[in-house]
């Protein structure tokens, strides 16, 4: 069995997702398309890259990460159709990108979760020593976005799958139940929230780029990570914070059900009952470290061939 993955090439999540899984299953993955039995397409909006001959001569698995329906328009649902042409099995990363797929295609779908690698993202307990590094008030109270929140056409608009809007509705309450709030951004296209934070005088940090080993540390700085997504595939930022034991509340997206208790989930409507389970995240998340949930993509790939 050998098996083609193809790649994003944007610097993003599915990159190194594709690296690890190279680096760790050489043995059945291939550069060489021409090699596969299997076709991957683990970044779905680059399909068009790969030859149409391959395509229809491999036996073609596509991930689905999740699908925004409000932005599910003429033009994208065209695209998709035109993609599934050629895909003989689907792969979505969580049980409601499943229910999304099953709406849409006939194909038969496998749902696994994406790995985490327990070597990038581990509990660091000298939290003082590291808001200190980075310059953090030590008697902040620090909550973490490492999600983009912007729309990349202007760079302004608000990316509402995101829920930045929602995060504000947070903030703007949490300004004043903590007085000492501050708020810990990274990654790009953080524009909409470092305006709406400015505008509403709540003091933030902002690292645009960070390599691994710094993202970890900023993991481990954080009181409390904040996921307002309206529609997600994962996110990472799940079992990211699920192994450094950074605690944790979300909206019911993506696989907050499969990693958080029920107490850590929250609605725009109940968000301050809301309560970080760090030991029910942690043992969660550890379920998909390196290299072993690897096997549940094996059985995957063998049952398809």
């Amino acid at each position: 069995m050998k098996v083609y993955l193809n790649s994003a090439n944007e610097s993003w999540v599915v990159d190194r997702f594709r690296e690890e899984w190279v680096s760790n299953n050489e043995f059945i993955t291939t550069d060489n398309i021409k090699e596969a039995d299997i076709v991957w397409i683990i970044a779905p909006w680059t399909w068009k890259k790969i030859p149409k001959k391959y395509l229809k001569s491999k036996i073609v698995v596509c991930t689905i990460h999740h699908i925004d329906m409000s932005k599910f328009d003429s033009k994208e649902k065209k695209n998709f159709y035109k993609r599934d042409n050629f895909v003989n099995f689907y792969h979505a990363i969580s049980s409601k990108t499943e229910e999304q797929l099953e709406k849409l295609v006939s194909q038969r779908i496998f749902t696994i979760p994406f790995w985490v690698n327990q070597n990038i993202f581990y509990e660091m307990k000298n939290k003082k020593m590291l808001k200190k590094k980075y310059n953090i008030p030590e008697d902040s109270f620090l909550v973490g976005s490492f999600q983009r929140d912007t729309e990349g056409k202007d760079l302004t608009s608000p990316k509402l799958s995101k829920g930045p809007d929602q995060f504000m509705r947070i903030m703007q309450n949490y300004k004043e139940r903590y007085p000492n709030l501050r708020v810990l951004l990274t990654g790009k296209r953080r524009q909409y929230l470092i305006q709406s934070l400015k505008n509403s005088n709540i003091p933030f940090n902002f690292f645009e780029m960070t390599t691994f080993a710094e993202l970890n540390e900023l993991y481990n700085c954080l009181d409390l990570y904040l996921v307002t997504s309206r529609v997600e595939g994962g996110p990472q930022a799940l079992v990211e914070c699920g192994l450094t034991k950074t605690p944790l509340i979300s909206t019911d997206v993506g696989l907050a059900s499969y990693i958080l208790d029920k107490s850590s989930i929250f609605s725009m409507d109940n968000y301050q009952q809301a309560q970080p389970n760090t030991l029910k995240a942690y043992e969660n998340s550890s379920k998909l470290i390196i290299p072993e949930w690897f096997n549940k993509y094996k059985s995957m790939f063998e049952e398809i061939l």
